[in-house]
């Protein structure tokens, strides 16, 4: 079993999270082949993609609460077994209704490799520990968005369409052995009560009521949807607007992506040293002066595309510094519900993301304000959010430290039902459980 507090555990789960956004990205540019292939139009193709985006939000509300009855180790697997499955389905689709639906199976699978590896990260860690173990997976998984579509591309030229879902299938498969084997379960306690409609929703209500949780959960929609509205917009305004080629595009979009990768370098080390509320106040402010800049460029004229570019680089270094701290501060003060609380996070990051990304996506045929306006409002708010909520965010620190404090005793062979944090990570080395 992989020990807590170890690069190897980090890596497992920072790839098990690129599961969701590889599924995509990877098959990508073998969109025009897929409708020539099954004979379908650019609209039905499209709606392998909204289908999966669809059942990727919808998921989420499942695997939390069930994650904190029966255990996050069992749920990943099941998680990823639908995965495989639905991607072979994928690759085996003979129509474009088959692809669709098969599709919507592998979102719901691959939402699962979202939820739970980040509910795990809160069974060991709170805090700074875990926003520090947060941004090392993102350092890792921004690799994803920069590698997956050069990948799907290489493959789609050589091999067809379906090989990139066959790739995605052996990986997925690999992913499983691997977690099977040495994945530590993390859950301690395990609430006697079976889960319920009507439990869920009274946690998901609790959660809800905590206003320390809906100030980071403002901070953790809006800097996600600014970055969705870039993706939504991006390809429109550089290719359209701006002229520049598919690969000339790609190789924009890889180097604004190279802010994510910064951003995570620098939380991973900052976060332990300023704390997390000051780390989280840093990112906003560069996402809110990255939003503006790329606003001032479009009003001066200047450089157009270098100025998007540059400006999304900034926005995505503060988005790594934001973004991976203010989800553990949003899952801090529920260490008995981390599933239900990482459920509920995915799905507001999700959903929000969705919304500004597609109407970003059908505006910025004409002009590249819309996009520049979204960038910008986002990365605002993140800031006004963060300025605006800092006495709610400390009480629920504080409270959550409390918590984390309290020692009760052991259950009969089991691990404590609280512990502080270090009794945690010994009593998971240890057992291997």
């Amino acid at each position: 079993m992989l020990r807590p507090d170890t690069i190897a555990l980090t890596a497992l789960l920072a790839l098990l999270t690129a599961f969701g956004p590889v599924a995509t990205d990877m098959y990508i540019p073998s969109m025009p082949d897929i409708g020539r292939s099954l004979d379908a139009s650019a609209l039905a193709v499209q709606l392998t993609l909204s289908a999966y985006l669809v059942a990727f939000a919808a998921g989420q509300v499942i695997y939390g609460p069930i994650s904190d009855r029966y255990g996050r180790k069992p749920v990943l697997l099941a998680a990823l077994a639908l995965f495989c499955t639905a991607s072979l389905a994928c690759a085996l689709a003979s129509s474009i209704e088959m692809l669709i639906a098969a599709r919507a199976l592998q979102a719901l699978g691959g939402c699962g490799a979202i939820v739970l590896p980040r509910a795990i990260v809160r069974d060991l860690y709170a805090g700074e520990r875990a926003g520090r173990e947060l941004s090392r997976m993102g350092a890792i998984m921004s690799f994803a968005p920069v590698i997956a579509p050069l990948i799907g591309a290489v493959v789609q030229a050589e091999l067809g369409w379906q090989a990139n879902f066959l790739i995605i299938v052996a990986a997925g498969l690999a992913a499983t052995v691997v977690a099977w084997r040495s994945l530590p379960e993390t859950l301690q306690h395990r609430p006697a009560a079976r889960i319920s409609f009507a439990s869920t929703l009274q946690s998901y209500r609790a959660i809800i009521a905590h206003r320390a949780f809906l100030a980071h959960l403002g901070i953790v929609a809006c800097s996600y949807a600014g970055l969705f509205a870039w993706i939504s917009g991006s390809p429109f305004v550089l290719q359209n607007l701006y002229g520049l080629s598919p690969i000339g595009f790609g190789i924009a979009f890889a180097g604004a992506s190279l802010g994510s990768v910064t951003g995570g370098a620098i939380a991973t080390s900052l976060v332990t040293r300023v704390g997390l509320d000051r780390t989280i106040g840093l990112g906003t402010l560069a996402l809110a002066v990255g939003g503006l800049a790329m606003v001032a460029g479009q009003a001066l004229e200047f450089a157009p595309i270098a100025s998007l570019v540059l400006s999304m680089v900034v926005y995505q270094i503060g988005l790594m510094l934001a973004l991976p701290q203010a989800i553990a501060g949003a899952m801090t003060p529920f260490p008995d519900r981390a599933g239900t609380a990482s459920s509920l996070v995915g799905v507001t990051q999700q959903i929000s993301a969705a919304a500004l990304g597609t109407a970003v996506g059908h505006a910025a045929g004409y002009s590249a304000w819309p996009l520049a306006g979204a960038v910008a409002a986002m990365g605002c708010l993140s800031f006004l959010f963060w300025a605006t909520s800092r006495r709610l965010r400390a009480e629920g620190a504080h409270l959550s430290a409390l918590s984390l404090a309290t020692i009760v005793a052991p259950r009969p062979g089991g691990l404590p039902f609280e512990s502080t944090v270090d009794q945690r990570l010994s009593a998971v080395a240890n057992t291997g459980r």
